[in-house]
């Protein structure tokens, strides 16, 4: 699984503001201690000091009588601010520095291998990547709705668009369920508001959840970045050179709405370069477009066709428009 760079500085930076969050809480637990107890105060500073002279003993050699000493001194003091918490009214660990994270201690990692919860900020980094294509919050295979879809059997085919809309929805399903190394590149092909977005980020949901860096756009706003790379068009030019990475390194990349920006010789060559980087080097992705094969070959070259249509399981979305049906649908409620 491919770790993105972009989603771990972002995880990373989440672990050390909740780190900064419990140093500030134990900073406010010794004010309220320090200020009802003044001596605990006093006791906390000299066992501060007695911890540095042990320090300088063991930097500087063996002084095994002092040491003995300054150990006892140590104790002593330890069991004075224990009784003194208890008089105070709090509990004798109520200073004591407390973690985020007890596994890791608020590292990240637990023998240089990631710790559960940067796993778990790790995975909040990459739902919140993926906002745009989670409009509306409930795009998952449960409630992809197969009823919007005509029963009726196509007069040339014999098969209603359900019933090959319900093979695409199973086959997108085993997909997201089964994703890894060995899993084909998908094509959606279909008129508009028939679902490919739906299904592309019910994938993404899974696929996500599952461990597996996903990356989203749109068609037109990925040329973009890479023209605004190319060209120097923008001030965070460190930044859009991170997110074309992105593009090209993360297990499931998702292009959206291919078709619908401005074809040009550069759009035309940095699709083919993402298609065939990914390829050979084994990443997966999914397109989806409004356009029909034969639209989609007078816009762009024979080599891109010739992957997407070789490379790729080629899904056709059948039916009706359904957002204009749940409106419908809506007003008729």
């Amino acid at each position: 699984m491919a770790i993105d760079g972009k989603l771990l500085r972002g995880a990373r930076n989440a672990l050390e503001n909740k780190r900064k969050e419990q140093t500030e809480q134990r900073d406010r637990r010794a004010y309220e201690v320090y200020k009802k107890s003044p001596r605990i105060k006093e006791i906390d500073t000299s066992l501060r000091a007695t911890m540095a002279e042990l320090i300088g003993i063991a930097l500087g050699g063996e002084a095994t009588a002092e040491l003995s000493d300054i150990k006892a001194r140590n104790i002593r003091l330890q069991n004075e601010r224990k009784s003194e918490l208890g008089k105070a009214g709090f509990s004798e660990d109520y200073l004591d520095e407390k973690f985020y994270c007890n596994e890791c201690k608020d590292t990240g990692y637990i023998n240089a291998k990631m710790c559960r919860c940067l796993s778990e900020l790790y995975k909040e980094e990459q739902k919140a990547s993926l906002s745009n294509l989670f409009k509306l919050g409930s795009e998952t295979f449960d409630s992809f709705d197969l009823s919007y879809y005509d029963d009726t059997p196509s007069f040339d085919t014999g098969i209603s668009p359900r019933s090959s809309m319900k093979l695409v929805y199973d086959t997108c399903l085993e997909y997201a369920r089964k994703f890894g190394s060995k899993s084909m590149n998908l094509f959606f092909c279909g008129a508009p508001g028939l679902g490919k977005t739906f299904l592309s980020a019910s994938i993404a949901r899974i696929v996500a959840d599952n461990g597996f860096s996903v990356v989203y756009d749109i068609a037109g706003a990925m040329f973009s970045k890479f023209e605004d790379a190319k060209f120097s068009k923008t001030d965070s030019l460190e930044e859009t050179r991170d997110e074309i990475k992105r593009y090209l390194e993360c297990d499931l990349l998702i292009i959206d709405d291919l078709g619908t920006e401005m074809t040009t010789v550069f759009t035309v060559s940095v699709l083919y370069d993402i298609i065939n980087t990914r390829l050979v080097s084994n990443k997966k992705t999914i397109v989806s477009s409004n356009l029909t094969i034969d639209e989609l070959t007078c816009r762009y070259s024979q080599q891109i066709m010739s992957r997407l249509e070789g490379e790729y399981q080629v899904l056709m979305f059948y039916g009706d428009d359904i957002r204009k049906k749940r409106k419908e649908s809506l007003y008729a409620d």
